[in-house]
């Protein structure tokens, strides 16, 4: 009899494309405190933390960044409320196709494990028409920020899913370092926010099409 098994998403950057919104969030939040924001790449390449620890990272320790972070998420909410998510956080491609096939198979449970806030990823969920689809969802809001294996951790003992039958799916060093932090197997998306080459995945993968394979492979017995 086969053996259930549990695959982790991250979200931005892996099953979605926010960046323009997060980009955009993160200049409205530097504005808000009178600074430039910084470059495109400094901000996507802390996509994957906590919004907290983001800020932490990105701006200086002497400014208002509880005012910053409100800025953030009335740009980011207001965006989205007004734009729809699919327009502001598109899926990539082949995402739902792939994700519904894995969610019809009885031996595979799917999961979250995001650096977004609760709010955030059920609107996000809503928006694209996935309840249903993961059996976990872990956000910020319950756990420290990636890469503490917090996240992984939990959808584990939700799911009751051993460790060598989970693969964590991500696009940020955050993600695969917090998949090796759990003991699981971790696959880089090359599509990311992330050089994948540079991250140390167990595998990477250049279309999401290819994801149920490399499950197959990687976890086998």
């Amino acid at each position: 009899m086969p053996e259930l098994r549990l695959v982790i998403f991250d979200v931005d950057g892996t099953l979605v494309d926010s960046q323009g919104l997060i980009v955009a969030s993160m200049n409205a939040a530097f504005g808000a405190v009178g600074l430039d924001a910084p470059s495109r790449k400094e901000i996507l390449g802390i996509v994957g933390l906590s919004l907290e620890h983001a800020l932490e990272r990105l701006a200086p320790t002497d400014v208002d960044h509880a005012g910053m972070l409100a800025a953030y998420r009335a740009h980011y909410f207001e965006s989205r409320s007004r734009d729809g998510t699919p327009a502001t956080s598109p899926l990539f491609p082949k995402v739902r196709e792939v994700l519904e096939r894995l969610a019809a198979d009885p031996w595979t449970m799917l999961a979250v494990a995001t650096g977004k806030s609760k709010r955030g990823l059920d609107a996000l969920i809503k928006g694209h028409e996935l309840e249903g689809v993961f059996t976990s969802l872990q956000c910020a809001d319950f756990h420290p920020s990636k890469p503490h294996p917090s996240m992984i951790e939990a959808a584990l003992g939700e799911t009751g899913v051993d460790k060598s039958r989970t693969v964590m799916v991500g696009d940020t060093s955050f993600d695969i370092d917090m998949a090796r932090s759990a003991s699981v197997k971790s696959i880089a998306v090359s599509w990311g926010y992330h050089d994948a080459s540079q991250l140390g995945a167990d595998a990477v993968i250049d279309g999401f099409e290819a994801l149920p394979q490399t499950i197959e492979r990687l976890l086998e017995k």
